[in-house]
């Protein structure tokens, strides 16, 4: 007995050595899907790999999440409406609080046809394309009863504007001169919480779209160049790389993480911009990006391709960590494409045929799980924080 007993302990240490162990997604961080064509709200715990469902007031909004990482946005331009979902995940440093259970909170937005979302500090701000103006409310509202977000009317003409906030508390603003058709904005002004003008437009562009701030400084995408404005009131261009002709960033991004702004054109690609050296430097040179995103922590860019394949990219040295085919190819017509979004341990990608979200290992894309939220998801976005560690 005592040697049966003695190989069979072998055996069963022998098993426990070979068992590769799967690290699991942080047990504080969870995925939001909206559906595109029902109220469905899919709330993922990755590490469970279970959904909670809510309803929303409306389909197809675009999904934001809050610079603390505790609630998401719903973005509803079409309804002019805005809701917040408040995972209950409050992060202070080395843990993370649980305040109640995932739900909706009692602020809306009702401005007019808010389209461009930020999220500063405690504040999250919408540009309303409407009218022009802004929208805003601190997070000590989000639960309270009929509370609606403010108005900041910075006397501002209607068109498909956007905003950054900076550290000191102004806003950067974007403003339409008529000198160029369309919705476009030319310029950029400094406002206070009032709508006050504090620094007036001195640089005009042919058209601005997409932007980004780190609170010291704000980008904005233009097609005369890469617009840098500054809470002082300095503004100026940086140039793109003469190949470029006539393709633009209609997207920046900042990499928290890394400290770095990237811009990202469908015609081009991702550069690095280096707002001290004045200089744009390729990440990823494509034509056939589906989406370019950060990931959770702003450490890592990751290149979504049309044909399937995910590339991860270092953004401290600007090196590929990781690539591989992840998906099917999605036809560059396609109507609804998958959605991808990625935290330090796992992508995420929608799956709007099937109604799956999966969750593929980032270190190794054989390693996909996959869990059903609703029958056509439309967009997704992470809340909570990369931690384990609760109070």
């Amino acid at each position: 007995m005592t040697i049966i007993s003695g190989f069979t302990a072998c055996d069963n240490d022998k098993e426990e050595t070979v068992t590769p162990v799967t690290e699991s997604e942080y047990k504080f961080i969870r995925i939001l899907v909206n559906d595109e064509l029902t109220r469905q709200i899919s709330l993922v715990d990755p590490v469970k790999l279970t959904t909670e469902s809510f309803e929303a007031l409306y389909p197809k909004s675009a999904l934001y999440n809050t610079q603390a990482g505790r609630f998401g946005a719903l973005v509803n331009g079409a309804n002019n409406h805005v809701q917040l979902f408040d995972t209950g995940f409050e992060g202070h440093g080395d843990h993370v609080d649980v305040k109640g259970t995932p739900k909706f909170g009692a602020l809306t937005g009702n401005g007019n046809k808010p389209t461009h979302f930020k999220s500063k500090g405690d504040e999250i701000i919408t540009f309303n394309d409407g009218d022009g103006t802004l929208s805003i409310a601190k997070e000590s509202e989000f639960h309270v009863a009929g509370s609606k977000m403010t108005t900041i009317n910075a006397g501002n003409k209607a068109h498909h504007g956007a905003m950054t906030k900076f550290d000191n508390g102004t806003y950067a603003i974007t403003e339409k001169d008529e000198s160029v058709a369309g919705t476009l904005p030319e310029r950029v002004k400094i406002v206070d919480a009032s709508g006050k003008t504090l620094f007036a437009s001195t640089v005009q562009t042919k058209g601005l779209h997409g932007n980004a701030t780190d609170g010291k400084i704000s980008l904005f995408g233009s097609s005369s160049g890469i617009l840098v404005v500054e809470p002082s009131g300095a503004q100026r261009l940086i140039p793109h790389p003469e190949k470029f002709g006539t393709a633009w960033f209609g997207s920046i991004l900042e990499a928290k993480g890394a400290n770095k702004f990237i811009g990202y054109s469908a015609a081009v690609g991702a550069y690095i911009i280096d707002v001290q050296a004045n200089s744009v430097t390729p990440i990823v040179e494509s034509t056939d990006l589906m989406q370019v995103k950060t990931d959770y922590a702003g450490n890592n860019l990751i290149a979504f391709f049309h044909n399937g394949e995910v590339r991860v990219y270092d953004l401290k040295s600007n090196a590929v960590k990781k690539s591989g085919s992840v998906i099917a190819a999605v036809a560059k017509d396609e109507t609804q494409k998958p959605q991808i979004e990625a935290t330090s341990k796992y992508l995420y990608v929608t799956q709007p045929k099937s109604g799956e979200l999966l969750q593929i290992d980032i270190n190794d894309f054989t390693k996909v799980k996959k869990v059903k939220v609703s029958a056509t998801p439309y967009r997704l976005t992470i809340l909570g924080i990369e931690s384990d560690e609760s109070h």
